[in-house]
């Protein structure tokens, strides 16, 4: 774990070009961190150390953990929308382009281990109950990558490559799901299988409303 519409912070665009570098060295060093010990076991000294920083530079960017969170979440939705414009996928719209994406998929985790997951969904189902906004920022960034599906599937519709009566939100619906519970479960196992097979299905069902 690919239209890009990031989410800017407005105090982003009055950073210099080395604060906005030591602010997205802050965010990659928290992501990484988040990815491999959880939310609950990154403390703001982790990431200071680990961005090399100094604490009043962490405390200029970052007020406290939650503000923290907040833009590693939106980080997080960027890298995802960023990696799903990949130029073999073009708009998703092709069966070809979607069958790329699955196998993608596969290759990361399979270049990891299996360990990791999905690193948004990884940061959704340990946030999505910690306050509403925060669960609303998870909500946006699903929203963000989704909608690059339902783009690309109403295309194939439009063009006839899909039945009229394919629903691009219910066929995005199957692929993400697909793609999550995959992930989870070959992240649990130390194993590819669920997620080839999730993945399989998934793309099998989109191909039902083939004419």
């Amino acid at each position: 774990m690919l239209i890009s519409v990031a989410i800017t912070n407005p105090a982003d665009e009055r950073l210099t070009s080395r604060g906005q570098a030591t602010r997205e060295r802050i965010l990659d060093a928290a992501a990484d961190l988040i990815l491999d010990r959880g939310v609950a076991a990154v403390s703001m000294r982790d990431v200071r150390a680990a961005a090399h920083v100094s604490g009043s530079q962490l405390s200029h960017y970052f007020g406290d953990k939650q503000s923290l969170i907040r833009a590693v979440i939106a980080h997080q939705a960027d890298a995802v929308v960023h990696a799903h414009q990949a130029p073999e996928l073009g708009q998703l719209d092709s069966l070809e382009a979607l069958d790329r994406w699955a196998e993608l998929n596969i290759q990361s985790l399979q270049s990891r281990d299996c360990r990791g997951g999905c690193s948004y969904g990884s940061l959704a189902g340990e946030l999505a109950e910690c306050g509403d906004s925060v669960r609303r920022d998870l909500a946006a960034g699903f929203d963000r990558w989704e909608r690059l599906f339902r783009h690309g599937l109403t295309l194939m519709r439009d063009r006839g490559d899909l039945r009229g009566d394919a629903d691009p939100e219910q066929l995005t619906y199957a692929l993400m799901a697909a793609l999550q519970g995959g992930m989870l479960l070959a992240q649990t196992a130390r194993d590819l299988t669920p997620l080839r097979a999730a993945l399989t299905s998934a793309l099998q069902y989109v191909r039902s409303y083939t004419p």
